[in-house]
């Protein structure tokens, strides 16, 4: 069964690893990332950052939109991760199995501007979008998921079309 979907730029790191894969109950961590997936650092640093107690793969959005369609798929239960929002609306665009629900978690503390000036608005405490970020975002509820921003599972989920406004 596929639990969770989540936006989150970092990927896996020690909300995910301890927090999120317990609170789903997840036995696989799939990471859908362009760049992660084309650098041997990245994957091995994510890796060594993933819990032991999940089976984990780094890959391309087309490999992940491909390996979803195995059967085999339903088997597990699965946490997808993917780092932007223009990947997060394909993934939920394309993929087969369908998700329980989104989850936008940490996004955009990176690279708060861009080279043309533009600047990314505030929208929660780790929320951080450019316009066309939010206009993809806005396209994900459209999709009709349950969307919410939760950062840790201790928090309280907040809907992200309140936030965005």
């Amino acid at each position: 069964m596929f639990k969770q979907i989540r936006l989150d730029e970092r990927l896996i790191h020690g909300q995910v690893a301890i927090k999120w894969s317990r609170h789903t109950g997840v036995d696989r961590i799939i990471c859908a990332s362009d760049a992660a997936a084309a650098n041997p650092i990245i994957q091995k640093s994510l890796m060594m950052a993933a819990p032991a107690t999940c089976k984990t793969a780094i890959k391309s959005v087309d490999e992940v939109i491909k390996m979803m369609e195995n059967p085999k798929a339903a088997d597990h239960d699965i946490l997808m991760l993917c780092q932007t929002p223009e990947d997060l609306l394909r993934l939920l665009n394309e993929l087969a199995v369908k998700p329980d629900w989104v989850n936008v978690g940490n996004f955009g503390r990176v690279a708060p501007k861009r080279l043309d000036g533009s600047m990314r608005k505030t929208y929660a405490p780790n929320l951080y979008l450019y316009d066309d970020e939010k206009e993809a975002l806005k396209k994900v509820l459209a999709l009709g998921y349950r969307t919410i921003y939760q950062t840790t599972p201790e928090d309280t989920p907040e809907p992200l079309d309140k936030l965005l406004g």
